[in-house]
């Protein structure tokens, strides 16, 4: 672990402000509405109400983690990709795949990273998500630097397996 907080940052991402103060308060906007609408004209039964408040809530609740979570930057080193508070998210000899094509089960501006192993599930909001043996990187991300990033794991990669071959 202390290795890699000491390696050379090969490619960072972070989060775009336009597009994390969209996503914002767009998020904010649904959770104040959902809350609005089940005060101000709250449906005839009691269950769709508090489905609407509860719903608002955890909107509400969700914003709040996109805010916190995306002013933190990804980096990638020759050890693997992490968070700059630390959190490795997968190590280069764990990453098998990098998918960034059209079609490909990603975040927004972002790619697919393909793991050994299944990895423990976690999720930043706009930035980031682990899900078994996937890792997303993307959302309120710049394009850009994603596509470098991805570029940048993918010729990691081939190098490793020219070296093995």
């Amino acid at each position: 672990m202390q290795d890699m907080n000491k390696a050379e940052v090969l490619a960072t991402v972070s989060a775009s402000a336009p597009r994390r103060m969209m996503g914002i308060v767009v998020l904010a906007a649904l959770g104040g509405l959902l809350i609005y609408a089940g005060l101000a004209q709250p449906p005839a039964t009691l269950g769709w109400q508090l489905f609407l408040l509860g719903a608002g809530v955890i909107t509400l609740y969700l914003t709040e983690r996109m805010r916190r979570a995306s002013v933190v930057t990804l980096e990638l080193t020759r050890t693997g990709l992490r968070d700059s508070e630390g959190q490795v998210l997968a190590t280069l000899d764990q990453i098998e795949t990098v998918n960034r094509g059209v079609f490909a089960f990603k975040p927004s501006n972002g790619f697919v990273l393909t793991t050994r192993d299944a990895q423990p599930r976690n999720w930043n909001p706009g930035l980031w998500w682990r899900v078994g043996r996937r890792v997303g990187v993307g959302g309120v991300t710049p394009a850009a630097q994603t596509k470098f990033m991805a570029e940048t794991i993918q010729t990691l990669l081939d190098e490793r397996r020219q070296n093995r071959g």
